[in-house]
């Protein structure tokens, strides 16, 4: 590539080949796509890299192919050394030939087979720049030592960005974190990540839900007990805090821990020592404390109800998690999420048009990520492989959409807005890509029946509502199997276009 026009452009694609023909050939396909390349083999791309006059933080992703053997994982980690940023792309049939190491697996964001299709390239693509672009959001931020931080946490919006900035700072600081929100939120999300990215990240992470186990069992739970300690002792067990140690303890829905409770879990956090139930041993605790709740702790100190010494112990670092309806603009890309996990597992998939994106970003989402996350397993299995469109939506979620528009005074329907609509484009081509010529006549489909229901059914009516001649109508009803009702056959109310169609039709 002729380094004074590399100059001028923002990012490239590295590919590394061996081989020069099939270098060449993936060079074409990604300047065909629109993409800026700069290719060189496995003993050269670094020669070639800094001629192109880019700084290594410029290149999106780096695509290696033709190359199988176990150099493959020393090329990767050279490349990571190179630009820690940097996700890969692996074109070959590798099998289980390699085993890549620990490290590096994470910069591997796809493998594709040798036999390729423009589909597959963009997909890859597309799912390299968005790691590159996570990436890029905390490069300046210091102490990312995981980067599943940000990978998990997924969103766009400003307030997922000020939780993922909270988190870099205290991940590797020895303080207990109190985070909090709604249900549903990903409170243990970042606990976990929190653990991962902090210097325990090799010891257990064990959580306890506060809320779920009985009060008279609850202590048992976090301290162990002896043998014989109550009733159904029959062995020794340690608890929670024996498991943790070393690592780090979650515990979570701390406001629905007991008064009593509170007191003894207060004094193991001051002394940072404990005894089980019915011993008299002592017992050293090295855990870190991670919290979190969905109550309002300081509500809950005025009424007498959690204990205001406590509250500060764990307080030392908050952090509060923002319900999904502040951040709809997260909402496509936590569907492509979503809908990529279910994928992975087997679980079936479904795609969602940008009419139905449209009422999931102005539903308010009481249950939050995991109420998204159960809407679109349901719509998995209602609809297997299908598109959703607003009539396909739980009632709950098109009535609400619809006396939100009554009392905003829109009349269009949610499948009817503009191409510019919010997160249309983070949703019309999901990470794994769809079956486009499916996907147009499904929602040409759609328009269609919806154009015929607003005109009661007079098929001359629908046609000028979409802007097309009757007879073309007419045909496309045949096509996809839309049968008029009697009534509206008989009616014969609106005049054909012209006389040709009269005849035509």
């Amino acid at each position: 590539m002729n380094s004074e026009q590399s100059i001028f452009q923002e990012s490239a694609i590295l590919l590394i080949c061996d081989e020069v023909q099939q270098r060449h050939d993936l060079q074409t396909v990604l300047n065909f796509i629109g993409e800026t390349v700069v290719s060189g083999s496995s003993s050269n791309w670094q020669h070639e890299a800094t001629e192109c006059a880019l700084r290594p933080q410029q290149f999106s992703a780096a695509i290696i192919a033709g190359r199988s053997d176990s150099r493959l994982n020393q090329l990767v980690h050279t490349l990571c050394n190179w630009e820690p940023g940097l996700p890969c792309i692996l074109i070959g049939e590798f099998g289980s030939s390699i085993e890549f190491a620990a490290e590096i697996r994470s910069r591997i964001t796809e493998i594709l087979p040798s036999k390729l299709s423009h589909q597959l390239v963009l997909n890859a693509i597309h799912k390299a720049k968005l790691f590159h672009e996570h990436f890029n959001r905390l490069r300046d931020l210091e102490e990312v030592k995981d980067f599943n931080m940000f990978r998990s946490l997924v969103g766009k919006s400003a307030e997922i960005g000020r939780v993922r900035r909270m988190m870099v700072q205290v991940a590797s600081k020895e303080v207990s974190v109190l985070i909090t929100g709604e249900s549903g939120t990903g409170k243990e999300v970042v606990a976990r990540n929190l653990h991962l990215n902090s210097a325990r990240a090799d010891k257990p992470f064990i959580p306890i839900n506060c809320g779920a186990i009985p009060r008279e069992l609850l202590e048992s739970e976090l301290f162990g007990h002896e043998k014989g300690a109550f009733t159904g002792a029959v062995s020794s067990r340690a608890g929670r805090f024996e498991l943790a140690d070393g690592g780090t303890l979650f515990l979570d829905e701390i406001g629905d821990m007991p008064l009593s409770m509170q007191v003894k879990l207060l004094r193991v956090l001051q002394e940072k020592s404990f005894e089980r139930v019915g011993g008299i041993n002592t017992l050293k605790s090295d855990v870190r404390i991670l919290a979190a709740t969905h109550n309002d702790l300081e509500q809950m100190i005025e009424s007498g109800e959690f204990r205001q010494d406590l509250y500060y112990r764990l307080n030392v670092f908050p952090i509060e998690m923002p319900p999904l309806r502040e951040r709809a603009e997260d909402v496509p890309l936590l569907l492509n999420e979503l809908i990529s996990a279910m994928e992975s597992e087997g679980r079936g998939s479904v795609r969602f048009n940008s009419g139905a994106m449209s009422c999931l970003q102005r539903y308010p989402w009481p249950g939050n990520v995991r109420e998204l996350g159960n809407l679109v397993e349901r719509m998995a299995i209602l609809y297997p492989h299908h598109i959703v469109g607003v009539e396909d939506l739980p009632v709950k979620i098109r009535a609400f959409t619809a006396q939100t528009d009554a009392n905003h005074g829109h009349s269009e329907r949610p499948d009817q807005t503009g191409a510019g609509s919010a997160g249309e484009h983070d949703s019309l081509l999901p990470m794994h890509g769809l079956d486009l010529k499916e996907y147009l006549a499904n929602l040409e489909r759609s328009l269609i029946g919806q154009a015929l229901d607003d005109s009661g059914g007079v098929v001359a009516h629908a046609a000028s509502r979409l802007h097309m001649r009757r007879t073309t109508l007419v045909e496309k009803m045949r096509k996809y199997q839309m049968q008029r009702s009697e009534a509206t056959v008989d009616s014969g109310v609106a005049e054909p276009d012209s006389p040709d169609e009269a005849q035509t039709s």
